[in-house]
């Protein structure tokens, strides 16, 4: 300090070094502060990954509001024009043949993320939902509708219904019957049902007929998936960002340690779907 007051005070030669000294400085710090917060952004949406061009989109009719209709599944049986004219001839099973054994996801929970994704990607297409954040949700809440000795049969209903706890406030939400006990068995609570794990009110305002049957059935993959990604897309969300990534999540469930285990579920999907 006492060698700063024994200098002039006031110079016009010492003025603008020192000034344009401090403008480099905001700048500097400015462009690693802005680096930092792409880093961050980049880090915190798991790595993006299509699924196959040629993969059938399931039909999509959710109740009570009709919202359009896809291929059904059966109609796409070879690689569509655009796989071929790129020079992929992967079609939907080899799809799902590779990607199931490179992620360790039954190849029937598989289909119905896939569509789910592709049933969006033409009804929310600005939502950009991912099949891999439907594996990384489907993954921690039952096993891929596994839980419990339940499998997916053929025609993605469970062998067994995947009911639950009772939401009886007891380290759990405190939620009363809200459906006579018609989905989950219990009329005194509410209880998550099905492979997505939806209450049963949350079932009754987003229910998705997934597969083209004319029933949304919280007990079958396809339309709890697609049920799934239309609540994740819900108020306009793009989850190609990070900001809407983590609001759609937090949204399925408010605790950032589940976020955490589905972001790691479904970066890993993503890396391992393509061989990486």
């Amino acid at each position: 300090m006492a060698i700063q007051q024994s200098e002039p005070t006031a110079t016009s030669s010492a003025r603008p070094p020192r000034v344009v000294f401090r403008l480099l400085v905001v700048f500097l710090v400015l462009a690693v502060a802005g680096a930092a917060l792409w880093l961050v952004d980049r880090a915190s949406t798991p790595t993006p990954h299509p699924v196959a061009v040629d993969f059938p989109a399931l039909h999509v009719a959710p109740a009570p509001v009709q919202v359009g209709a896809a291929a059904p599944a059966a109609d796409a049986a070879q690689p569509s024009a655009q796989a071929s004219a790129a020079g992929q001839q992967e079609t939907a099973d080899a799809w799902l043949s590779r990607v199931s054994a490179a992620t360790g996801i039954p190849a029937r929970a598989l289909r119905a993320y896939a569509n789910a994704d592709l049933t969006m990607a033409k009804v929310q297409p600005a939502c950009h939902l991912p099949w891999t954040m439907l594996a990384g949700i489907g993954r921690i809440e039952s096993d891929h509708g596994r839980y419990g000795g339940a499998s997916l049969a053929a025609n993605g209903d469970e062998t067994k219904p995947i009911i639950g706890v009772p939401l009886n406030g007891a380290g759990v939400a405190n939620i009363s019957d809200t459906d006579g006990g018609s989905l989950d068995g219990d009329p005194v609570h509410d209880r998550a049902v099905g492979p997505m794990q939806f209450i049963p009110s949350t079932w009754r305002n987003w229910a998705s007929d997934g597969n083209g049957d004319g029933v949304a059935n919280p007990q079958n993959i396809d339309d709890a998936a697609v049920t799934a990604g239309r609540y994740l897309c819900a108020g306009g969300r793009d989850l190609a960002t990070a900001a809407g990534w983590w609001a759609a999540v937090l949204s399925y469930n408010d605790s950032v340690e589940y976020g955490q285990k589905v972001f790691t579920v479904a970066d890993a999907a993503a890396k391992a779907s393509a061989g990486r």
